[in-house]
């Protein structure tokens, strides 16, 4: 058996690669920049594959040859008709190692679990939500944002900051400084210039808004404290649909968190928790503090027939020094 295993986290914004052998222990790594299909192509994922593999195992001083198993968490495969494609970028790489891919939350979730199984709920530029029950039966979200009624991450809080800067503008709703904030923000100098910008395409605001509506709920105004604790309830309704569709709200089931927007602490979190707890008593929340590509190696590691579990502490350990910064 070849005793080395790859991990690869595919993003929307970046993509990394770990080799590590059966102990844990960190050998090589490789970054490039985005791989998700929906955002540069199959040919752009499997460009990106390609670059991190070939500078991880070169890190390493490994050939292909001596992979023994591979995991791979792909942001953007989402259903069952994008596994074949998804694959097909995989096996471009020549390994002959066994593989499995999953979507990227999934890897999250893997490698924030204590037990193998569980519930991952990613809040970063947007939300997604996965679990594995201990039978490995997989439960999901769509991923589709606002769209699909998924709610709590930065953009899904962005865009409800608007509607609610727009209520109280037209008298629907209490005042509240993210007006202000908002407009300071863009260069309007009123609600109804931040307003008319926003519908006629002048003026934008991004998922990295979020951080000036979390300062907002900070100083104090109810509208922004309420509006991340809604945030919060989003994220944890998502995690109660996966428990329901794979039967977990009777077990001690680990929600895994993932993502920036959890830096925001207590005011997103309890609610988060309160919702959880309210169907699924038992639940406990895990903040990830590891790299997600861990869980990648982890997954690698099962196809490769050991237990991921074995070297976890240790690979935790050395892939937070490596992505320290």
């Amino acid at each position: 058996m070849s005793n080395y295993f790859l991990g690869v986290d595919v993003g929307g914004t970046k993509t990394h690669a770990l080799l590590a052998d059966e102990s844990g222990r960190i050998l090589g790594i490789g970054h490039a920049g985005p791989g998700n299909h929906e955002i540069v192509g199959w040919a752009g994922l499997e460009q990106v594959l390609e670059q991190v593999t070939t500078e991880a195992l070169a890190s390493a001083g490994v050939a292909k040859s001596a992979v023994g198993g591979a995991g791979y968490g792909v942001a953007g495969f989402d259903w069952p008709s994008q596994r074949e494609p998804t694959g097909q970028a995989i096996k471009k790489l020549g390994l002959s190692a066994p593989f499995e891919c999953v979507n990227d939350t999934v890897i999250g979730l893997i490698a924030g679990s204590s037990q193998g199984w569980g519930v991952g709920v990613v809040a970063g530029t947007s939300c997604n939500c996965w679990g594995r029950a201990p039978d490995g039966r997989q439960g999901q979200m769509t991923g589709g944002s606002t769209r699909m009624g998924e709610f709590g991450g930065s953009s899904e809080m962005v865009t409800r900051a608007v509607q609610l800067i727009s209520r109280a503008w037209s008298k629907r709703g209490p005042a509240t400084a993210l007006t202000t904030a908002f407009c300071r923000l863009v260069g309007a100098i009123s609600a109804t210039e931040l307003l008319e910008g926003l519908m006629l395409g002048r003026f934008q605001v991004g998922a990295s808004v979020a951080r000036t509506i979390v300062q907002v709920a900070e100083e104090g105004d109810a509208v922004a404290q309420e509006l991340v604790a809604w945030s919060g309830r989003g994220l944890g309704d998502l995690a109660l649909g996966v428990m329901h569709q794979l039967e977990l709200t009777e077990l001690a089931v680990e929600v895994v968190l993932v993502g920036s927007l959890y830096n925001v602490g207590p005011r997103l979190i309890d609610p988060m928790r309160q919702t959880i707890q309210a169907e699924a008593p038992a639940a406990t929340l895990v903040r990830l503090t590891a790299p997600p590509v861990v869980g990648g190696v982890m997954l690698g590691m099962t196809q490769g027939g050991l237990d991921p579990l074995t070297g976890r502490d240790r690979l935790i350990a050395e892939a937070g020094q490596v992505f320290q910064d």
